[in-house]
């Protein structure tokens, strides 16, 4: 089993910065999040950026939990978790995860304008890494697109990151569920539960 800090949310502030591409999920996943810390009675702050998402451009959501949050904003440094559902944007937003915080990332790869008309070249894994290492040692990667194609929909890859997530915080995995279920319709909830199941268990093997 795979050793890694976990984070209790009651105890700290807890800053998570979402960022993948347009049509990955990402502001769902950061929806969930916010109303799970609703649900563990945090004040809760959230702020989303879209940059071309339809074009497949950059999607950030901020998401703070604490006692008492004045700013939904995550200034550089600060993030205790970089949870990525795209790798590029891991790297791209590498700068606001603190010193030793978490990054989770998806090891999934979605090319660019600037890649696709070829005018700059798609880093490669080696290379991405490196720009994560300089930050942090604990990176975790989980093949979150996979697994949900494995488990038949390749829309649950967001909630497949979410399960991983729970692996890293000391929070009853029934609360996430209670918040899956009060956030997706009856049709593709069982689906997503098992989607959260599954990449909760990838990350703990």
């Amino acid at each position: 089993m795979m050793n890694f800090p976990l984070i209790n949310p009651l105890k700290q502030p807890v800053n998570i910065l979402l960022v993948g591409v347009g049509g990955q999920g990402t502001i769902l996943a950061s929806n969930i999040l916010a109303e799970l810390g609703l649900r563990l009675g945090l004040d809760v702050k959230q702020a989303e950026i879209h940059g071309m998402s339809q074009r497949g451009g950059s999607v950030v959501s901020h998401l703070r939990w604490g006692e008492k949050v004045f700013s939904p904003i995550i200034p550089p440094g600060e993030a205790d978790i970089l949870l990525a559902f795209e790798k590029l944007e891991a790297a791209r937003f590498s700068d606001h995860l603190r010193p030793g915080g978490i990054a989770l990332i998806n090891d999934h790869s979605i090319n660019p304008m600037t890649v696709s008309a070829g005018l700059v070249e798609y880093p490669d894994h080696a290379q991405i890494q490196g720009i994560l290492n300089h930050v942090t040692g604990h990176i975790y990667w989980i093949n979150g697109l996979k697994i949900a194609e494995e488990l038949g929909n390749t829309r649950t890859a967001n909630v497949v990151l979410l399960g991983a997530l729970s692996s890293l915080m000391t929070i009853d995995p029934t609360d996430w569920a209670t918040v899956i279920q009060a956030r997706l319709s009856a049709k593709v909830i069982e689906i997503n539960l098992k989607a959260f199941q599954t990449g909760r268990q990838a990350l703990r093997n």
